[in-house]
């Protein structure tokens, strides 16, 4: 089938259209949640558990470790035995899994709950997005929705921090994963106004083994070898291990897909420039916005004192500026922009936020140090996140609009947990020669120059990345929405 081919069947505006959005909006909003709002918990969790501060950024890293690594398999599962499905099977699992992390009594059954809600978490997101494309027909619809997803995913995150915060101050830190199961609840009983999953099921259900196989197992080595890299260094016989073997994996992938009669992603997918651009762009930006989030959250408390209440609440500005951003960039901006000006733009603001932060020191406050960097890192996830949900996704068959969606979410959460991984090696590394210099330096001003080396590193990958991305994307009717043809995308919505 052409990616621009559609029947009328396809094409079928479903008149629960708009609750279904809000359906799948709390599920998508429980899964980037759950990406930080552990974060401002971790201080807590980490006296109430005994771990080490080695030990801290696994509990971020191995939730986003599993996600990531097994999108592009939940993608594809979705398009073969149908979304709705694997909607229901990831909420459910997933409230299980925040269930036994909340009552964890050491650190290894919550690492362990961790990535079981990555796990599940990996069926939900591809399932939940490319719904809400094939619910959405109308262009001008389209546009609307797009907004109002991108937004949720956009200011998902800091308001994980708000939330985690309340949480963490007025109850436990154990709440931060026991409301997953209020959300996943709601979820599970919103999904009864979907449509059964006969129409948008695969004719061909089979699963390609071999590069679900590589491509799950390079994904996880190739992050995993990151992240040991903090504690074994980078030059370890382990780390360029991990490292070397992910990177295999992933060649074997690639040549796989381009043999498999049904492979798990097809070519065609990343064909595209503009797509292909998209997918660089959402992982350069989490490669750079979920490790800032994690060493400001770390400023925050330690450095400013605030409470987790405040910290959550210092992040409002960046929540607004995202929300607002987004809403004009899916209607107004990218119409008539296109994806090539906004995505290289977003990055650029990225690197403009970054560069701010490395300017803090032990005099630094809130309003003069964090502020202007928290509105220019909002515009410019405003900018990347509609813009880059909506041009990865548009003008894929139908039939590939799950695994489409999964690219989007699995560079995002690849990028991610590479950033915080390579990030929290860099302030490691920054910590230790610091103190080898000088051993009695003040432990807050040692923690200082380490943040802002994290935030030179973050400045310089967005603004490298913004230049990237610009040579690889392309304008194209598809890819800016002003196209009238129906999308294939179910995933064009995100």
């Amino acid at each position: 089938m052409s990616d621009q081919t559609h029947t009328s069947h396809d094409t079928a505006q479903d008149p629960h259209r708009w609750l279904i959005l809000a359906v799948v909006g709390v599920a998508q909003l429980m899964v980037v949640l759950d990406a930080t709002i552990v974060n401002i918990a971790l201080p807590s969790a980490q006296r109430d558990l005994g771990f080490s501060i080695d030990d801290r950024q696994w509990v971020v890293s191995s939730y986003a470790i599993a996600f990531g690594a097994l999108l592009l398999l939940g993608g594809r599962l979705g398009d073969l035995f149908g979304r709705r499905r694997l909607l229901v099977l990831g909420l459910i699992g997933f409230a299980g899994a925040s269930a036994v992390g909340g009552a964890a009594g050491n650190f290894e059954t919550l690492i362990a709950a961790r990535i079981a809600q990555g796990v599940f978490g990996a069926l939900l997101a591809p399932a939940a997005l490319a719904t809400v494309a094939t619910s959405f027909t109308n262009p001008a619809e389209r546009g609307k929705a797009f907004g109002i997803f991108s937004a949720i995913a956009g200011v998902g995150a800091g308001a994980g921090l708000l939330l985690g915060g309340v949480l963490t101050d007025l109850l436990s830190w154990r709440w931060c994963l026991y409301v997953n199961i209020v959300f996943a609840l709601v979820a599970v009983v919103g999904t009864r106004v979907m449509k059964g999953d006969d129409s948008g099921v695969s004719r061909h259900r089979v699963l390609d083994l071999p590069g679900a196989v590589t491509a799950t197992g390079g994904l996880f080595l190739l992050v995993f070898g990151v992240s040991r890299a903090e504690t074994s260094g980078w030059g370890s016989a382990s780390t360029i291990a991990f490292l070397v073997a992910g990177a295999a994996l992933l060649v074997v992938f690639a040549l796989v897909e381009r043999r498999s009669s049904h492979p798990l992603l097809p070519p065609r997918v990343v064909a595209d420039p503009a797509r292909t651009g998209s997918y660089f762009a959402i992982a350069m930006l989490g490669v750079t916005i979920f490790g800032v989030f994690l060493f400001l959250t770390f400023y925050l408390q330690q450095n400013l004192d605030y409470s987790p209440l405040k910290s959550g609440l210092a992040f409002m500005p960046l929540n607004l500026t995202i929300l607002a951003v987004s809403g004009v960039t899916a209607t107004q901006l990218l119409p008539k922009v296109g994806p090539r000006i906004l995505i290289s733009a977003g990055l650029m603001f990225a690197a403009v936020a970054a560069v701010l932060l490395a300017q803090l020191d032990t005099s630094s406050g809130y309003v003069g140090g964090v502020l202007p960097a928290l509105f220019a890192a909002g515009i410019g996830a405003g900018f990347l996140f509609p813009t880059t949900f909506a041009a990865g996704t548009a003008g894929v068959d139908r039939h590939d609009a799950g695994v489409a969606s999964a690219m989007v979410n699995t560079a995002q959460q690849v990028g991610g947990s590479v950033g915080i991984a390579f990030l929290s090696t860099i302030f490691a590394d920054s910590l230790k020669d610091t103190f080898a210099e000088n051993p009695r330096t003040n432990p807050a001003g040692a923690a200082i120059d380490g943040y802002t080396t994290v935030f030179w590193w973050a400045a310089a990958i967005s603004a490298a990345a913004a230049v990237i991305a610009f040579v690889l994307v392309r304008n194209s009717p598809a890819a800016d929405g002003s196209s009238d043809a129906e999308p294939a995308s179910p995933a064009a919505m995100h």
